[in-house]
C-alpha cells in the first residue's frame, strides 16, 4: 500500500506541474500576443479620448499641444499628432517655407502667403542637401491641390532646377493613378502656382526628436493623406489598422474631432507592436531552460510532496486498524492544522469516544441488570402492598356473605372502602412514578412566592397538625423561585406529612427558607428519632423497609419520598436528608427568580 500511494501522489503531482506549465508556456507564446495588443490599444483609445480634452483645452496654445504629444509619446510609447481637414499636420511651422504667390492659375490663391510644411517633402536628415536651393529670395513652382482654402503640394521645383522635393504619394494619385476626366474628392481642387520664398523656418530643440524622426509615422501620416484627398477611403468615423513594416507590427488609430474654431481635425496616433515580439521571442529562448530546470524541480518536489502526505496516512491507516480491532491504546500525533492534521485530531477524538462508550455501554449493562434487579423487588413489593388489603377485603367479603356479626355490616363496609382507597393512592403514585422515571416527562416551569406555597399547605395540613398538637415555627422569605408549582407542593407536602407522622405529640416542626446568591433552600425538620446513618441515602427508594423506627404508618404507600427524589431531580436541583441534635431534617434547593 505504502508504494502504492506514494507512486500515485508522485505521478498525480508530476502531471499537475507539466499541465500548469504547459499552460503558462502557450499562454505566454500564443495568447499573450494578442492579449497583450488588444489590451494597448484599447488603454490607448482611453487615453486618447483624454488627449482629446486636453487638446480642446489647449485651443491655439502651440507649446501646450506639443507638450501634449510629448507626454503622450513618454507615457505610452506612442506617437500622436493633429491634423487638419486636409490631412497636415497642425502647427507645423517650426518645419516648413513661407512662399509668396505672384501668379496662379487660381485667381483665388494670387498674392497670398502659403505656408508649405517640408515633412512631406524630406526628412530632417537631407535638409542640408537642399538648404540652399530654399533660402530667401528664390523662386519656386508648386504643383498639387487645395482643399478647404488649404494648399497641399505634391511637387516643388525651382525654374529648370530639380530639386528632388515630391511627396511620392500625391504625385502619384495626382498624374500617375488617375486620369484627367477623373475628378478629386469633395471639395479638392488641382493647382499649379508660382512664388518667391519668403522665409525658411526650421525644427529645434526637442521637437526635432519626436515627429519629424519618424519617417514611418510621416509616411502613414503621408498615405492617410493621400487616401483622404484622392480616394475617399476615410469615411469620418473612428478608425484602428495595422500594418507591417521590416518585419514589424504597428497600430494605427484617427479620431475624427472638431477644433476649437469649429473645423474638422483629425487626432492621428500611431503604436509599435515590436516590443511583445522580441519579448515573446525571448520568452520561446527562455522556456528552453526554464523547463528542463522545471522538470527537475518537479521531479524532487513531487517525490517529497508524495511522502510527506503519504506518511501520516500510513499512520492514520495503521491506527485506525487497530481502533476496527478495538484496540483504543494508540493515537496518532497532529503535526499540522490542515485537513491531515484534522483529520488525525478526528480520529483521535472518535478513538477517545469510542473507548468511553464502550466502556459506557458495559456500565449500562451492569446498571441494566441492577434495574432488572429492583424491577423484580418492585414487583415483589407492589404484591405484597396489594395483598394485605386484598387480604382484607376478602376476608370482610367472606363474613358478610355468612351473615356473621349483621350488626357490624357498617363497619366491614367502612373496612373495605378504606382499603380500596389505600389501593387507589397506591396505583396512582407508583403510574405517577413511573411517568417520572419513563425519561419522557418534561417538567413546565412556573414564578411563584415560595412562601405563598408553604403557607397553603400548612392550612390544608392545619387539622392534622392540630390532632397531634404540634407546633410548627416558620421561617420565611417572599421569594420567587423558579420551578413547576404544582409538583413543588407535592413535595413540600410530601415533607411536612412524613414530619406530622414521625413528630411525638406535642414537640415541634421547623420550617425554613434561607437565601442565598442565587437560590433558596427550602428545609422541614421535625423532632423524633434519627434515621440510621446507613439507611439515608435507602430511604429514597421505592417501599424501603430498612429502618424499623420510622415504619410504614397508615394512610402512607411507601412511594412518597421516591416521587419526590424524581421531581426534584427532573428540576436538576439539590436534595437531601441529614439527622440534627433533636431529630430529622429533609432539604431541597430552588433557583431564584433573576
Amino acid at each position: 500500500m505504502k508504494k502504492g500511494i506514494v507512486l500515485k501522489l508522485f505521478l498525480l503531482t508530476m502531471v499537475l506541474c507539466m499541465l500548469i506549465l504547459a499552460t503558462i508556456y502557450i499562454g505566454q507564446t500564443v495568447f499573450f500576443k494578442q492579449y497583450y495588443a488588444t489590451q494597448k490599444v484599447n488603454d490607448i483609445k482611453t487615453s486618447i479620448q483624454s488627449f482629446k480634452k486636453e487638446y480642446l483645452k489647449a485651443g491655439e496654445n502651440v507649446q501646450a499641444i506639443k507638450r501634449l504629444e510629448q507626454d503622450f509619446y513618454q507615457e505610452h510609447s506612442t506617437w500622436i499628432t493633429t491634423l487638419n481637414s486636409a490631412g497636415n499636420i497642425k502647427y507645423t511651422n517650426d518645419f516648413s517655407v513661407k512662399i509668396h504667390s505672384d501668379d496662379s492659375l487660381n485667381n483665388d490663391l494670387a498674392n497670398r502667403d502659403i505656408t508649405i510644411p517640408l515633412y512631406s517633402f524630406i526628412g530632417l536628415e537631407d535638409l542640408e542637401r537642399v538648404k540652399f536651393n530654399l533660402e530667401q529670395g528664390k523662386r519656386i513652382m508648386i504643383d498639387g491641390v487645395m482643399k478647404e482654402n488649404t494648399v497641399v503640394p505634391a511637387i516643388l521645383t525651382r525654374r529648370n532646377r530639380n530639386l528632388g522635393l515630391e511627396n511620392k504619394l500625391l504625385s502619384e494619385e495626382l498624374y500617375g493613378n488617375r486620369t484627367e476626366t477623373e475628378p478629386l474628392s469633395a471639395g479638392c481642387l488641382q493647382i499649379y502656382l508660382t512664388g518667391k520664398i519668403k522665409k525658411l523656418q526650421l525644427p529645434a530643440g526637442s521637437v526635432r526628436s519626436t515627429i519629424y524622426t519618424n519617417r514611418v509615422f510621416i509616411e502613414q501620416i503621408k498615405q492617410f493623406q493621400a487616401n483622404l484627398l484622392f480616394n475617399d477611403k476615410y469615411n469620418g468615423h473612428a478608425k484602428t489598422m495595422d500594418f507591417e513594416q521590416n518585419d514589424i507590427n504597428y497600430k494605427i488609430l484617427i479620431r475624427p474631432i472638431k477644433d476649437v474654431n469649429g473645423e474638422t481635425a483629425y487626432i492621428f496616433a500611431m503604436t509599435s507592436l515590436q516590443p511583445i515580439d522580441e519579448a515573446v521571442q525571448m520568452l520561446k529562448d527562455y522556456y528552453v531552460y526554464l523547463i528542463i530546470f522545471v522538470l527537475l524541480l518537479i521531479v524532487m518536489v513531487s517525490f517529497y510532496y508524495s511522502k510527506k502526505i503519504a506518511n501520516p496516512l500510513l499512520q492514520i491507516n495503521d491506527t485506525t486498524s487497530k481502533i476496527a480491532n478495538l484496540d483504543f491504546s494508540e493515537t496518532i500525533p497532529v503535526r499540522s492544522k490542515d485537513e491531515i492534521g484534522a483529520l488525525s485530531h478526528n480520529i483521535n477524538s472518535l478513538s477517545t469516544t469510542l473507548h468511553s462508550h464502550i466502556n459506557q455501554l458495559q456500565k449500562d449493562i451492569e446498571k441494566e441488570k441492577q434495574l432488572e434487579h429492583t424491577r423484580k423487588e418492585f414487583i415483589s413489593g407492589v404484591s405484597h402492598e396489594l395483598k394485605t388489603p386484598l387480604s382484607i377485603l376478602k376476608s370482610c367479603i367472606s363474613i358478610l356473605e355468612d351473615g356473621v356479626a349483621k350488626d357490624k355490616k357498617d363497619y366491614y363496609f367502612n373496612a373495605m372502602a378504606k382499603e380500596v382507597d389505600k389501593m387507589d393512592t397506591l396505583i396512582v403514585d407508583m403510574l405517577e412514578l413511573a411517568k417520572f422515571e419513563s425519561g419522557t416527562y418534561k417538567m413546565e416551569m412556573d414564578v411563584f412566592y415560595i412562601d405563598q406555597v408553604i403557607e397553603h399547605i400548612c392550612e390544608q395540613l392545619a387539622l392534622d397538625i392540630a390532632d397531634k398538637q404540634l407546633h410548627v415555627h416558620k421561617h420565611l422569605s417572599g421569594t420567587k423561585v423558579v420551578a413547576n408549582q404544582h409538583r413543588i407542593e407535592q413535595v413540600i407536602t410530601n415533607f411536612i406529612t412524613n414530619a406530622i407522622r414521625y413528630t411525638p405529640e406535642n414537640k415541634n416542626i421547623r420550617i425554613c427558607t434561607i437565601e442565598e446568591q442565587d437560590r433558596v433552600k427550602v428545609s422541614v425538620e421535625n423532632n423524633g428519632a434519627h434515621i440510621a446513618k446507613e439507611h439515608l441515602e435507602k430511604i429514597w427508594d421505592r417501599f424501603y423497609r430498612g429502618d424499623t423506627s420510622r415504619g410504614r404508618t397508615e394512610g402512607s404507600t411507601g412511594l412518597g419520598l421516591a416521587i419526590s427524589k424524581n421531581i426534584l431531580e427532573l428540576h436538576g436541583v439539590q436534595y437531601g436528608v441529614t439527622n440534627t441534635e433533636e431529630g430529622v431534617i429533609f432539604y431541597f434547593y430552588l433557583n431564584k427568580k433573576e
